[in-house]
Parts: structure tokens; sequence; C-alpha cells
């Protein structure tokens, strides 16, 4: 089991920064792929990037170059840095986990999942 909470969103200009961060508890962090999604109001949950546990990294079309996902395993959480953000970022951003090593891009083959957090971008 791991229990995912995320933190970090709110209201930023467009071409500014904002960082998310996901704490997670349970003993399987360090062996979670995890991963970041984010779903705009009329619209399906769509993938932003993901991580494996030994810190591959995968990045969808969309926030690649602008966007980094990291983690601390040490410290069971992980993170995303927004920079360059564009209106059409706003969402509600989730964390998810799930075991194994590879990072699938459907929300379907996560097993845990954050509250969310809302990101907005203004023109």
């Amino acid at each position: 089991q791991v229990q995912l909470a995320e933190s970090g969103g709110g209201l930023v200009q467009a071409g500014g920064s904002l960082s998310l961060s996901c704490a997670a508890s349970g003993r399987s962090f360090g062996t979670s792929v995890m991963g970041w999604f984010r779903q705009a109001p009329g619209k399906d949950r769509e993938f932003v990037s993901g991580i494996s546990s030994g810190g591959t990294t995968y990045d969808a079309d969309s926030v690649k170059g602008r966007f980094t996902i990291s983690r601390d395993n040490a410290k069971n959480t992980m993170f995303l840095r927004m920079n360059s953000l564009k209106p059409e970022d706003t969402a509600v951003y989730y964390c998810a986990a799930r075991p194994g090593n590879a990072i699938p891009t459907s929300y379907k083959n996560y097993a845990y999942w954050g509250q969310g957090t809302q990101v907005t971008v203004s023109s």
C-alpha cells in the first residue's frame, strides 16, 4: 500500500515556474514507479511525466524541456519542477504510483493516487 499527497500547486503567470511535491507513505515507495498526471475540465486524465525506482524518466512530448521529474527515495518524496508554464498547462495535477519498473502512460496502469493539486496558468 502506498498513500500519496500532493502539494505545491497554485496560480502563476504564463512563462513562470512552479514546483510540485508528492509525499508518499508506505514501505514500497522505493520500489515503485511514480508518475505525474493532469486533468483539465472536460478532458481525460493525461500522462505528464514518470520516473522509475532507479531514476529513469519519461516525459510527455508536451512538457519535454520544460518539466523535470525527480525523486528522493530516502524522503519518500517525488517532485515536478515546471518551467515556462503555458495556459494550456492549467489542470489538476495528480501523483500516482505502481509497482514494477516500466513507466506506462495510461492512468489505468497506476494503482495508487493522490487527491490532486490545482495548477492555474494565467495568460
